[in-house]
C-alpha cells in the first residue's frame, strides 16, 4: 500500500508528543511491513484542506488520519466522497469510531494493527449534505457542548471535568420540543428531550458505539420529556450501560429518517459527531450501506 498520513498536531494525544519522532515512527513500521509512507503534520485550522489535497492524489493510495473524533469525522467525510480508503489514528478523548472499528487506542499498537490490516467496506450516513461516522443528535448534547465550549481546558482530562460542569448547568433545565418524525415512510410527532441518529445501532456495551459498522441501518434513540430527575437518571443508566431499560428512552432501526421541527429557533443547534452544527427546520438522514473504504486491524469479522 502508499499511505499518505495527516496528522493534526492539536488534536487530544498529539499536543504532548514529539511529532516529528512519532512520524518517523509510523514510517519505520509501514515500510517494515513493505508499504510505503508519508506524512505532514498540521494545524487543525489546516485539517481539511491537507485532506482534502491527499485525497485528490492520483494513483491507488490509503488516506490516513490522525487525531480526534472531529479530524476523524472530516478525514471520513473527504475519503468516502473521493472514494480513497481511510485509515484511522485515534488521538482524541473518545475515539468512538476508531472503537467501533476495533483499532488499538495505543497509537504504537494502532501503527502496528493498521499496518498489518485489511480495506473494508462499512457505512457510511448523512443528514442533508452533511455525513456522520458516529451521531447526528439534537437536545440535551448540543446543549451540553455548548455549556462545555463556555469553559476553558486544555487538556484530556481537562475536556472530561468541563463535561461534567456542563452537566451540572444544563440538568436543571433540560430541552424540550417539538419534532415530526418520518421513519422509514411512518409518520409520528412527539414533543421530546432529545434524539439522536446513529450510524449503525448502539451495541450493548458502556460507550454508545455499535457492534457492527456494516449493518446497514441507522439506530433512532428518542428521549421523551425530561424532568431534572428523570435527566440525572438517564445519565446514570448511560454511565452503568443500563440505558436500554430506562422507559424515557425508545430505539428504532431505520435506513432513513426525516425530521421536522415546527418550531425551530434561529440559534438551535445539532451535533454531527460531536461538532456543533445549525440545526435547520428540515432534516433528511440516510445510512449509505458499504460506501466507506475503511483499513482495519488484521481477522475483522
Amino acid at each position: 500500500m502508499k499511505v499518505h498520513a495527516v496528522f493534526n498536531r492539536d488534536g487530544g494525544t498529539f499536543r504532548t508528543m514529539d511529532m516529528k519522532l512519532f512520524a518517523e515512527t509510523a514510517k519505520e513500521i509501514f515500510e517494515k511491513h513493505g508499504h510505503t509512507f508519508e506524512s505532514e503534520i498540521v494545524a487543525g485550522k489546516s485539517i481539511v484542506k491537507a485532506l482534502q489535497k491527499v485525497a485528490d492524489e492520483t494513483g491507488e493510495h490509503v488516506l490516513m488520519a490522525g487525531g480526534g473524533d472531529g479530524t476523524i469525522s472530516a478525514a471520513a467525510d473527504v475519503a468516502w466522497k473521493a472514494n480513497v480508503p481511510l485509515a484511522i489514528l485515534p488521538a482524541g478523548t473518545m475515539n468512538l469510531f476508531a472503537r467501533a472499528l476495533k483499532i488499538p487506542l495505543d497509537l504504537n499498537l494502532a501503527l502496528e494493527s493498521l499496518a498489518a490490516g485489511e480495506i473494508k467496506s462499512v457505512d457510511i450516513s448523512t443528514a442533508n449534505a452533511e455525513s456522520f461516522v458516529h451521531q447526528f443528535s439534537i437536545g440535551f448534547q448540543p446543549q451540553l457542548i455548548k455549556f462545555r465550549n463556555t469553559l476553558e481546558y486544555s487538556s484530556r482530562w481537562g475536556k472530561q471535568l468541563a463535561s461534567l460542569r456542563a452537566f451540572a448547568k444544563a440538568v436543571s433545565n433540560p430541552p424540550r420540543f417539538a419534532v415530526r418524525m418520518v421513519v422509514d415512510g411512518t409518520a409520528t410527532e412527539r414533543t421530546v428531550s432529545a434524539v439522536s441518529v446513529a450510524n449503525n445501532p448502539y451495541g450493548q456495551g458502556m460507550l454508545p458505539i455499535p457492534d457492527s459498522v456494516d449493518h446497514g441501518e441507522l439506530g433512532i434513540y428518542i428521549a421523551g420529556r425530561l424532568t431534572p430527575i428523570g435527566l440525572i437518571k438517564l445519565a446514570f443508566n448511560v454511565l452503568t450501560g443500563s440505558w436500554r431499560r430506562n422507559p424515557d428512552v425508545e430505539e428504532f432501526l431505520a435506513k432513513e429518517v426525516e425530521l421536522h421541527f415546527p418550531h425551530l429557533r434561529r440559534s438551535a443547534k445539532a451535533t454531527i459527531d460531536g461538532e456543533l452544527v445549525p440545526l435547520p427546520k428540515d432534516v433528511k438522514i440516510a445510512i449509505h450501506a458499504g460506501e466507506l473504504k475503511v483499513l482495519v486491524p488484521p481477522d475483522q469479522p
